[in-house]
């Protein structure tokens, strides 16, 4: 995968995440921009499946499992729908936080997915 993309994919990852939990423990509903911030991780995510399909025929396999790098990325592509419809339909200040803490655990897996790619061995 391409590194600076992963890089861009995690800090907005970890920034909409953090926007969110400070917004939720400042007694914040979700808002537009809180919502926003998660379509945006999640636009970020789609290209991410795309980079995924497209490159191993440009001649960049992964080097690790690909069964770990698809559970991890189908299931970051899940996370902000279920956290934005959680937010939506429960409508207090502790779902924007748990929209926060899905962005975070999105970063983690993000990266995670960039190490399965790049750094280990096939196997």
């Amino acid at each position: 995968m391409i590194l600076w993309f992963t890089i861009v994919q995690v800090v907005v990852a970890v920034a909409a995440g953090l926007f969110c939990i400070i917004a939720g423990l400042a007694g914040r509903r979700p808002s537009d921009w809180s919502v926003g911030s998660l379509a945006l991780v999640e636009l970020l995510l789609v290209a991410q499946v795309v980079i995924a399909i497209v490159a191993p025929f440009a001649g960049n396999p992964p080097t690790g499992s690909l069964l770990e790098f698809w559970v991890y990325l189908v299931s970051a592509v899940l996370l902000p729908f279920a956290a934005v419809a959680w937010a939506l339909l429960e409508r207090s200040r502790w779902s924007t936080v748990i929209m926060g803490v899905a962005a975070l655990s999105i970063a983690v897996m993000v990266w995670r997915m960039q190490v399965i790619w790049t750094l280990q061995p096939a196997g």
